[in-house]
């Protein structure tokens, strides 16, 4: 096990590990022990009681979060013809077909997200390889496989954020910076919340969300109520 850091060790001990904090508590709790140098992100983490090996059961999606998440997303869109003009005029930092696909093969990733529209994907599923291990492969599920790229382009550049259960049944999800206001990060926590209730599994059993727990990049975890929603 790593060792922690002095720092680390001081903020641990201003969190309760008993207790289960309302979420307007655990944010500013996670902010006022926040020790990073920088702007460090305000990250969520769900334990869902679920089955990731079933395939009912793989939770994936993206929804937009009503205050951004304080990053400006690098947007890079598959696409051709009068669909390559819309992503150009809708904001998009990097617009090609086969021209990008060669520049990714020779390991270019000046990028934060993909779009692609459908009839490109059979030339960016070459590049399942190396977009797929980094999380950046193109999927319908996320609205990243779509016609409508202009949609696509201004959701990611409000605060698009993509969530995907790992292996463990957990879900992870950045809601902000610590220099949000607390009512923007509450708002946004709120609004990934609603977002995992609606997405549970019908197949699912017994108690669906097990634990959330709140964090900053550096930071302890702090545990959340699920009753405060």
């Amino acid at each position: 096990m790593a060792k922690k850091s002095k720092q680390y060790l001081t903020a641990a001990k201003q969190v309760d590990i008993l207790k289960a904090y309302s979420v307007e508590e655990a944010v500013a709790l996670v902010k006022s022990i926040d020790f990073a140098k920088f702007d460090a992100t305000v990250e969520v983490a769900y334990r869902l009681g679920v089955d990731p090996k079933k395939a009912d059961q793989q939770i994936r999606g993206a929804v937009v979060l009503p205050n951004g998440t304080g990053k400006t997303q690098r947007v890079l869109v598959f696409a051709k013809g009068e669909k390559a003009k819309e992503a150009e005029a809708a904001g998009a930092d990097y617009v090609g077909d086969s021209d990008l696909v060669q520049k990714i093969s020779g390991g270019w990733f000046d990028f934060d997200v993909i779009v692609a529209t459908p009839d490109m994907m059979a030339e960016v599923g070459r590049l399942g390889r190396v977009l797929g291990p980094k999380g950046l492969m193109p999927n319908p599920k996320t609205g990243t496989v779509t016609m409508d790229v202009t949609k696509a382009i201004n959701e990611i550049k409000a605060g698009k954020v993509t969530y995907r259960v790992d292996k463990a049944g957990n879900v992870q999800a950045p809601i902000g910076k610590v220099s949000f206001d607390d009512a923007k990060l509450v708002e946004n926590f709120k609004t990934i919340n609603d977002t995992m209730m609606k997405v549970k599994p019908s197949s699912a059993k017994g108690q669906y969300i097990k634990n959330i727990t709140v964090t900053t990049t550096f930071g302890p975890g702090v545990k959340v109520d699920q009753g405060s929603f």
